[in-house]
């Protein structure tokens, strides 16, 4: 099946059929989250990269940087990230650093808790248990942790590796102040995991909406499962995808912006409670949207666009630190600049011959 072009998708617009901006869905504004990884040190970039940040090759535990990704994120009508985490030393500190800077910039952190190992296998469910009590009792209360209908959010990453029976033991702790919502891979998984969640965030990364004719059926129906039992659903939508450099087959091409548009549509139409983009900075899969040295800020331009976000609501400057991992990313702040100064000269001068023309006649008369 092909992805519908531009004029296409215009017309399904203006019929109805796909909403334009999370603004038109039943009248209300879906709240877009944005899959946030804090794994990155300087030789992370090293490893089965074909694209790499604006920023330059960041770590995870620099405030300018984090600051600088709300900032952008922000300006785009993301409404806040769901960072990847487990409890340890490193992942404890970089949480709370993300959680601080979103604090102060009125932006929102929800986690999406790793359940499985490097090598896709569940971790032990006591350790499990462990981490979901802890994110409740020491984050889950910070005023920056995003809520729905006044609960923390978390996600449960590879609950489709574990047994009802030891979701239940997991989640049964914190259910009563916390959202835990599973990332089953169908409607059947949602199903069997809906009196121990409190719904599903499918992590769809992979699809390519150009030949797989069931995308958007299959949101529908897993959003319906998940309506049906009084859960919540997180629908998935990318701008693109490869991870071939880490053993993947697949590749999505990004077409211009387009399959970002066209899962956008598929993502609403499911009647979303949350909208999941996946991703921020998973650049290993080539799922980011984060402004890239490939693609620059393309697909911060396209979100700003479904979400109604003016224009103007640009990028921020990245802070000093960044810029100076990044010169090509602080030149054009500085141009900026310099061409305001630029005009205020030319409007002086241009005011100080105005006035000398009119002292010029009023001697003459």
């Amino acid at each position: 099946m092909r992805r519908p072009g531009l004029l296409a998708v215009l017309v399904l617009v203006v019929t109805g059929l796909f909403p334009a901006s999370a603004s038109s869905a039943e009248g209300r504004r879906v709240p877009l989250l944005a899959y946030y990884y804090q794994w990155f040190e300087p030789s992370s970039w090293q490893r089965a990269k074909t694209d790499y940040p604006r920023l330059g090759h960041y770590s995870s535990d620099d405030a300018s940087v984090i600051r600088t990704h709300v900032d952008w994120a922000k300006s785009a009508g993301i409404d806040g990230f769901v960072v990847s985490w487990k409890s340890s030393a490193v992942n404890d500190r970089r949480l709370r650093l993300l959680l601080d800077v979103a604090r102060a910039r009125d932006f929102k952190v929800a986690v999406i808790y790793q359940g499985l190992d490097f090598r896709r296998r569940p971790l032990a469910t006591d350790r499990v248990a462990a981490d979901f009590r802890l994110l409740y009792g020491r984050y889950a209360r910070d005023p920056a942790f995003f809520r729905l209908d006044g609960k923390p959010l978390t996600v449960f990453s590879g609950t489709w590796q574990y047994s009802t029976a030891d979701i239940a033991r997991i989640t049964a702790p914190v259910r009563k102040g916390m959202l835990v919502l599973g990332t089953e891979k169908s409607p059947q998984g949602i199903s069997r995991l809906a009196h121990v969640t409190d719904g599903d965030a499918y992590y769809w990364s992979s699809v390519n909406p150009d030949t797989n004719d069931r995308h958007a059926t299959k949101l529908r129906e897993m959003a319906a499962v998940a309506h049906a039992a009084h859960g919540y659903w997180m629908a998935p939508f990318a701008p693109g995808f490869d991870a071939r450099l880490v053993g993947g087959t697949k590749s999505v091409p990004r077409d211009g912006g387009r399959t970002l548009r066209t899962e956008y549509a598929a993502a609403m139409a499911s009647g979303p409670d949350l909208l999941g983009l996946i991703s921020w900075n998973e650049f290993s899969e080539n799922s980011h949207v984060e402004p890239s040295v490939r693609h620059g800020a393309q697909s911060l331009d396209v979100l700003r666009e479904l979400r109604g976000v003016p224009v103007s609501a640009s990028p921020s400057a990245p802070s000093s630190s960044a810029a100076a991992r990044d010169p090509l990313g602080y030149w054009p702040g500085v141009l900026r600049i310099t061409g305001c100064a630029a005009l205020l000269v030319g409007a002086v001068a241009a005011l100080a011959r105005l006035r000398g023309t009119r002292m010029r006649k009023e001697e003459r008369t």
